[in-house]
């Protein structure tokens, strides 16, 4: 059987964080940090049980921090040229090597990832790792890299902007300027960089600003960006940059794991991908590809190119959040699927991640419980996958001051930190409070769902809303079917409960075979029963609680 990508994405370092310092800017000492051995058989298992098929583990791969491990043989880093205590997880420092924080035993950090990949797979999930190719710290330097490999950059021609032999783009002759960036240290901390790299946004100057992704360098996958003429591509020869980062794919795909979760995907030119990912699917056909690709123009060509699953962030996540607060009517996500019809096996729906604003937050609903109606939709409306983000079903609110990060709605990836309501819902659940189980026990119930019905698993859809305008403004209605079995989904985004009617036409009725009769429904998210007449445009009456929703089930 098939199964639908339930993705759960954790940030490694914060999950099985207990410790109560949270000191703003913070030491790793003073906020401690959570470990790959945290994530246990019986913390597999509870993820597990929420519905989860995948877990993302973010923050593997070694990237700068400020924390000092080279009395362990690991290069230190330079404050200045790394954003909060612990680092982005997007500025790699060393592609071949484990991030020394999640270990117990520093020397045995690949040992403690590889016992991970185990324990995940004997738990009855897969591994999601990060494959950054876009950029990498401005320290970057392998010191786990296999015999014969070459580092990046190792042999650059630092005297030219571009060259498809150069890994980096450079500055001609021009230092690093880093009078803009946001760090106050002393002489001791001066950061020295000669000729300037070009920054990972695209920012081809030598003076990067506190807006940039200062901490990274831009990886050159064969396009001049400076040409005179305009951007240019130079694909033939293979550039050199391709060859490396595919070997660093099959690296990691040797190790067991069997997706990449793709950063910036579409700032990495789709030829580059066709490339690499029948290379890494030629010796591993298992392993699969999520993108981050943020244009719906850019989607089908990302998806030719190799990839399997890309984010619908400017499209589905976008409507959803605007109907959750009150900007769009639900009527439009009938507009933001048709727009993907012909691809949406392959897209990935979401509500949360480490880039966005935690529903909770006062900058997003406000109340967790607001995003129910928008995960029965992510969850429920097709075979596309879905992921949520660790801690979105106990109602985490991001409203912490952690430091580098700031109270942005959002949880820190830069800071060495611990999250409340995952260290009670994961670690001891005594301290749970009612509210985070009751939303924890709903996000169960839908997620479960998606996979132990075949008709929410793999069968058809049917869009309902052409044929009920009163349901446009607050509420989502459709159909799914596999055999002999029938599910009714209607989501209520309002503050309030609703009493409405639903029709299934007759053009529905007769594409998905349904009789012609009276039907006995269950909804599978409380005990309630009802009876429905599956006669063509027949109104059927419902009632429906604030921001909750209905998933009748049919036995036809």
């Amino acid at each position: 059987m098939t199964k639908k990508p339930i993705i759960y994405q954790v940030m490694t370092r914060l999950f099985g964080n207990t410790c109560q310092g949270r000191k703003p800017y913070g030491t790793i000492v003073e906020n401690g940090c959570g470990k790959m051995n945290d994530f246990d058989a019986a913390t597999l298992e509870n993820i597990h049980s929420l519905g989860a098929t995948h877990v993302w583990y973010t923050g593997v791969i070694r990237h700068a921090m400020t924390t000092d491990y080279s009395v362990y043989g690991i290069p230190r880093q330079t404050p200045l040229v790394v954003k909060g205590k612990a680092g982005s997880p997007y500025a790699i420092t060393d592609y071949y090597d484990v991030d020394p924080d999640l270990a117990v035993d520093v020397d045995k950090r690949m040992e403690e990832f590889l016992a991970l990949v185990k324990r995940t797979h004997k738990a009855g999930m897969k591994v999601v790792i990060d494959f950054v190719p876009n950029h990498v710290a401005r320290e970057y330097h392998s010191i786990m890299k296999p015999e014969m490999v070459k580092d990046l950059g190792e042999d650059d021609n630092t005297d030219m902007h571009f060259s498809t032999s150069n890994n980096f783009y450079y500055c001609w002759g021009q230092p690093l300027d880093t009078s803009r960036l946001p760090y106050c240290g002393n002489h001791e901390d001066c950061y020295v960089e000669n000729p300037a790299k070009a920054t990972g946004n695209d920012h081809f100057d030598n003076s990067p600003g506190p807006n940039d992704w200062y901490e990274t360098v831009k990886l050159n996958y064969g396009i001049d960006y400076c040409d005179a003429g305009g951007r240019s591509e130079h694909f033939s020869p293979i550039p050199d940059t391709w060859s490396k980062m595919t070997n660093i794919l099959l690296f990691w795909a040797a190790k067991g794991i069997d997706a990449f979760r793709c950063d910036m995907a579409e700032m990495v030119p789709p030829q580059f991908w066709a490339w690499a990912t029948d290379k890494v699917k030629y010796a591993y056909p298992h392993i699969q590809f999520i993108g981050e690709v943020y244009n719906p123009g850019q989607y089908r060509r990302y998806l030719s190119a190799g990839f399997d699953y890309l984010y619908d962030k400017v499209g589905m996540y976008d409507c959803l959040r605007d109907v959750i607060c009150h900007r769009r009517p639900a009527a439009e996500i009938t507009r933001q699927w048709q727009v993907n019809n012909d691809i949406l096996d392959h897209t990935l729906y979401f509500l949360e991640n480490h880039d966005e604003q935690r529903l909770a937050s006062d900058f997003f609903a406000a109340d967790a419980r607001k995003g129910i109606p928008g995960l029965i939709v992510s969850a429920l409306l097709n075979t596309n996958a879905m992921m949520i983000y660790a801690g979105q079903e106990l109602g985490e609110r991001g409203m912490d001051e952690e430091g580098f990060s700031g109270c942005d709605g959002r949880t820190t990836i830069f800071d060495y930190w611990s999250v409340d309501t995952i260290a009670r819902g994961y670690y001891d659940r005594r301290r749970m409070k009612k509210q985070e189980r009751e939303l924890r026990d709903l996000y169960t119930k839908v997620l479960r769902l998606a996979n132990e019905e075949s008709a929410l698993r793999e069968g058809v859809f049917y869009d309902l809303m052409y044929i009920n305008p009163q349901l446009a403004e607050r509420q989502y209605a459709f159909l799914r079917k596999d055999n002999d079995t029938l599910f009714l989904i209607v989501a209520n985004f309002d503050d309030v409960t609703v009493q409405t009617s639903v029709k299934i036409n007759r053009h529905a009725i007769e594409w998905l075979g349904l009789p012609h009769q009276l039907v006995t429904a269950k909804d599978m998210l409380s005990e309630y029963k009802c009876q429905l007449n599956l006669q063509p445009e027949m109104s059927i009456d419902l009632q429906i609680e604030a921001h909750g929703g209905l998933i009748l089930k049919i036995n036809l």
